[in-house]
């Protein structure tokens, strides 16, 4: 996988876990309990940054997390921080491998559906419906 696919990858899990600790994110330690999703995240986060303490590169990548957590909707705020991305696995082609074994198998289907009413599929070739009133006519042609 390519630098620029790996950070296109990357960043919405690193996004979730500043949108879940904001700027907590660079100093937390691994929370074993939270979600893969954000569990993911702060470990590629942490792996990217290791190393760099001290580093102008460091601070860019600092600053571009900090903005996304000042503002987590803001789409040219992760886009900067995808950019930041980018030029740090650019830069490490062996970091850039590591980082996308962390990754999970395009193969692997995560499926999640939450609350009432709630459905998640997968290669559907039918109807899927939600809701006691709900009304499917079906015409055969």
């Amino acid at each position: 996988m390519d630098a620029l696919t790996v950070a296109n990858e990357i960043t919405p899990y690193v996004t979730a876990a500043v949108g879940a600790y904001g700027t907590a994110v660079l100093t937390r330690a691994t929370d074993v309990g939270a979600d893969a999703t954000v569990g993911l995240g702060q470990r590629i986060l942490q792996r990217i940054r290791s190393g760099r303490e001290g580093s102008a590169e460091l601070e860019r990548l600092d600053r571009a997390v900090e903005e996304v957590a000042e503002a987590p909707g803001d789409e040219d705020f992760r886009a900067a921080l995808r950019a930041q991305f980018k030029r740090v696995l650019l830069a490490d082609p062996e970091l850039a491998a590591e980082i996308a074994q962390l990754l999970p198998s395009r193969s692997e289907v995560h499926l999640t559906a939450s609350g009432e009413g709630s459905i998640a599929v997968q290669n559907n070739s039918g109807v899927v419906s939600s809701g006691g009133d709900a009304r499917i006519q079906w015409r055969a042609t």
